[in-house]
Formats: structure tokens, sequence, C-alpha cells
């Protein structure tokens, strides 16, 4: 069954920086683009980034560009976060996402995500 354990969350200052890992198994990983998603408390879920199944295309969010950096290694079955300067608002339980659908663009739209592990907290305060 579709797997995906995340880890490397915890308390940061502003300014600070984390890296969340997301391990993947029990399908193809390099056949589906990937995304981390995040929910802050009293917030729906929310996109923040998303990288192509190869690797070569990233997006993400207007609010953290610039300061997070997406990446894979598909060897290991496993997706990152590299999360630089981080603020106040970057805190919120972040999930890796797997679509439904493999060899796809990256998607913004969390409707078409089938899969998410059980988050990583992110707390950024000083």
């Amino acid at each position: 069954q579709v797997q995906l354990v995340e880890s490397g969350g915890g308390l940061a200052q502003p300014g600070g920086s984390l890296r969340l890992s997301c391990a993947a198994s029990g399908f193809t990983f390099g056949n589906f683009a990937m995304s981390w998603a995040r929910q802050a408390p009293g917030k729906g879920l929310e996109w923040v980034s998303g990288i192509s199944w190869d690797g070569k295309v990233a997006n993400h969010v207007d609010s953290v560009k610039g300061r997070f950096t997406i990446s894979r290694d598909n060897a290991k079955n496993t997706l990152y976060l590299q999360m630089n300067n981080l603020k106040p608002e970057d805190t919120a339980l972040y999930y890796c996402t797997k679509p439904s659908r493999p060899f796809r663009a990256i998607d913004a739209d969390m409707g078409r995500y089938d899969y998410r592990g059980q988050g990583t907290q992110v707390t950024v305060s000083s």
C-alpha cells in the first residue's frame, strides 16, 4: 500500500531553516510529480511546492518563492523541502502528497491528490 512518511519538522526561529523529508513506498515514485502541502491551525489545506516526476521542473506558491526549494531523489524514493528564511506564517502541519495520476504536470489543485502522509509539524517562533 502507498505510504508517505514525513520527517524533519520542528521549532525554528524566524529567519531559520529546516529541511523536510518524505520517504515514499508502495508505488512507482519516479512516475509521479509530487508536492508538499500545509495546513495552518484553523485553515484549509494549502499547496506549497511541487516537482515534476523527473525533477526538472519545480513550482512554489508565491508566499514561499525564493525561500523554499523542493527536490527529489528517485533512486531513494525520497522527496525533500528545504525551507530557508522561515517566517511565523510558515507555521503549519506539512504534508507530502501524491497525485492520483502519473506523468502529469505539477498540480496545485489538492483535489487531484489521493494520498498524503501523517504530516510533520513546523513551528516558527522566537
